[in-house]
């Protein structure tokens, strides 16, 4: 028997012809399809996916789908074939997703920070209508009431998160402003062969720079001495003491959110993974980083 999502799959009115298609897997804020659509002489292929609002989340689909048609403007993101309320149809691109190992592999951390560039300086110049903002540390703050609300198994913790927060924040500022994809997981980055592709733009917006580099950073294992020269070759500049002081603060942000939206989602998502595990690896991730800040 068909679920719901795959008979809206089948009623959309974009395919050609007949179609087929498969769950992908690896989504944990969408349900994801890959579906061919064949009209006999030719057959397509495209990724469907299919998600609301996700308020607690602060994921807006109308900002994902401007931020996905921006990118793929720029250069840098599959096209959009079709949009309508909570689904979102893209071409689909034959390649190798990422894994943290190969992001790490210098070869291609030199064709990923290019890519990031691009995300930051090009796709705000074809993005269109209301944008939003990333702040992190708006984000914790929410988190933290969300969890609160949820009489979440956290409830003891939030305080000291908090005030860790509120120290990183201080640490961040002044921030640059750009324009943020703000999930670089390995997983969101694919490879053709030819070129590299950045997908999945439901938290994008304008943030520091930091953030995506933080996250890069975190997200993929990176050595202190890839940290530099990612933050030399992006900056095109030697780093100083200041720079990396707010580089070092945005990459703790990065690991406390990630951290906080797993334990939201423990108490939210409907989605079939594993987020109590995940909150545990990331909070010890946090720890870790937070304590080298310190004793910077």
């Amino acid at each position: 028997m068909k679920t719901e999502n795959e008979i809206k799959l089948q009623q959309l009115p974009c395919w050609k012809g007949e179609i087929s298609f498969q769950p992908l897997s690896g989504g944990i804020t969408n349900v994801n399809y890959l579906v061919s659509d064949s009209d006999g002489d030719t057959e397509s292929q495209y990724v469907v996916r299919i998600g609301e609002d996700i308020p607690v989340h602060q994921v807006m689909r109308f900002n994902e789908l401007a931020a996905s048609q921006a990118a793929f403007a720029a250069g840098i993101s599959p096209e959009v074939i079709h949009h309508q309320v909570g689904i979102l149809v893209l071409q689909y691109i034959q390649s190798q997703t990422l894994n943290p190992e190969m992001v790490r592999a210098q070869p291609m951390l030199e064709r990923i920070l290019p890519l990031i560039k691009s995300c930051h300086e090009a796709l705000p110049k074809h993005f269109r209508g209301a944008a939003l903002i990333f702040w992190v540390f708006h984000v914790i703050r929410d988190y933290a009431s969300t969890l609160k609300e949820g009489r979440s198994q956290y409830l003891s913790l939030l305080p000291e998160l908090l005030e860790m927060a509120q120290a990183l924040e201080r640490a961040s500022n002044p921030a640059q402003i750009v324009f943020g994809h703000n999930d670089l997981l390995a997983a969101n980055i694919l490879d053709d062969g030819s070129r590299l592709w950045l997908i999945d733009w439901d938290y994008a917006g304008f943030n520091s720079p930091l953030f995506d580099l933080g996250g890069l950073a975190s997200n993929n294992g990176f050595s202190e001495k890839q940290e530099v020269w990612m933050l030399e070759n992006y900056f095109e500049k030697p780093i100083n003491e200041l720079l990396l002081g707010q580089y070092q603060a945005m990459k703790c942000a990065s690991l406390l959110r990630e951290t906080m939206w797993s334990m939201v989602s423990e108490i939210h998502s409907q989605i079939d993974f594993d987020f109590v595990t995940y909150s545990q690896e990331n909070l010890a991730a946090f720890h870790s980083a937070y304590q080298l800040f310190k004793q910077s």
